[in-house]
């Protein structure tokens, strides 16, 4: 039976490499751009064909008015719960951040 050593980590996957902290948001910034490119090909299609966002909101027995009171009442009703929530989670966050141990590359005394 293997026994397995959790004290030490293998450095060459927890390291960061320089510049890595400047990619942090790429994989979300690639989805955002996949996202945009198949609206814009999806859009074009159906446009073609004569569906357009007015055409769909009349279909569906919406207005513009209508979805404007339903995005207000959204709003309404998640602007508090936000505030409340950020009141909780901002301090707890900052007391976490302010005694984590400290991080960074401790090199190997031999």
């Amino acid at each position: 039976m293997r026994r397995f050593d959790y004290d030490q980590a293998d450095e060459s996957v927890c390291r960061a490499r320089p510049g890595d902290e400047a990619w942090m948001l790429n994989p979300l910034i690639r989805t955002l751009v996949k996202v945009v490119v198949a609206s814009l090909i999806v859009g074009t299609i159906l446009s073609h064909f004569g569906i357009t966002a007015e055409r769909l909101i009349k279909d569906f027995g919406l207005s513009y008015e209508r979805i404007e009171d339903v995005a207000r009442r959204g709003l309404s009703w998640a602007a508090p719960n936000l505030l409340v929530g950020a009141m909780v989670i901002l301090p707890m966050w900052f007391l976490l951040y302010l005694f984590r141990p400290p991080s960074g590359s401790r090199q190997k005394q031999d």
